[in-house]
């Protein structure tokens, strides 16, 4: 499989239909933005887990614009928000693909789902969660949800709950997860589908401003993660188009013999 290598991520280049193809073995899908790559360079955790996904394709246009300058271009942008309502539609007959939606509020869950279904003209989504807020260090409400999802039939997940919160829950779980084929952690997409957020338009997706439209819309929540990581990522970026950059992690390898469930702090995710 053709791949870039970003900093310490390595990045699937390929197709949407490729992917799409591909997932009909399963697979877990995790789609790197600036944030997560920034986020990398500083959480050995996270960073393991990201070696554990068998698909890692790009989230972001200012992901393509480096892999360009960095002289091994990605082919195409692959946004968590892009990959799932392009993945219900594509499987839209196919009945062996059974959605469990977890993430965002209650209400705004359950809209996604119906809206989903609607748009696909089955039950495509067979249940939907919400969890609660620090739910990802409550051990016995992480089992109650694993309980929810392997009743439900699904088989597939979709876990929007943000980076690295989700990525880490699919790794320490999805063995639990005994019917689940597909893994997607698509951070915001559930409140896209519902409608209770816009996506950017059009153009400003297509020129890398994505961030931009969403900077403004949640100033107050976003603002460090897109304007304190730029200068250093750029810099990272830099030091890697000039052979300078040394990954923090080179010396760290996930044992075989070792569950990655294992390596994962709650506390952390």
């Amino acid at each position: 499989m053709r791949q870039v290598n970003l900093l310490n991520v390595t990045i699937n280049n390929i197709t949407m239909v490729e992917l799409l193809e591909n997932l009909r073995i399963g697979g877990v899908v995790f789609t790197p933005n600036v944030d997560h790559v920034m986020k990398l360079q500083k959480n050995q955790d996270f960073y393991l887990v990201y070696q554990d996904a068998d698909y890692r394709v790009c989230d972001s246009k200012v992901l393509m614009y480096v892999s360009s300058f960095l002289k091994t271009p990605i082919h195409e942008k692959i946004s968590g928000s892009d990959l799932f309502p392009a993945f219900y539609t594509y499987y839209q007959h196919d009945d062996k693909i059974k959605i469990f939606l977890l993430g965002a509020e209650a209400d705004v869950v359950k809209i996604a789902q119906e809206k989903i279904n609607s748009k696909v003209g089955r039950n495509i989504v067979v249940a939907a969660h919400s969890p609660s807020f620090g739910f990802e260090k409550n051990e016995e409400e992480c089992q109650e949800i694993v309980q929810l999802i392997n009743s439900s039939d699904a088989t597939v997940l979709a876990i929007g709950v943000g980076a690295p919160k989700q990525e880490m829950w699919i790794a320490k779980y999805k063995k639990q997860l005994k019917k689940i084929k597909v893994f997607l952690a698509i951070g915001a997409t559930i409140s896209f589908e519902a409608g209770n957020i816009k996506r950017s338009p059009d153009w400003m997706s297509q020129v890398g401003l994505e961030w931009l439209y969403r900077l403004l819309r949640e100033p107050q929540r976003l603002w460090k993660r897109y304007l304190l990581d730029a200068i250093p990522f750029l810099w990272l970026i830099v030091k890697q188009r000039f052979q300078l950059y040394e990954n923090p992690w080179s010396g760290v390898k996930k044992d075989k013999g070792i569950n990655i469930a294992s390596l994962i702090k709650s506390k952390k995710m």
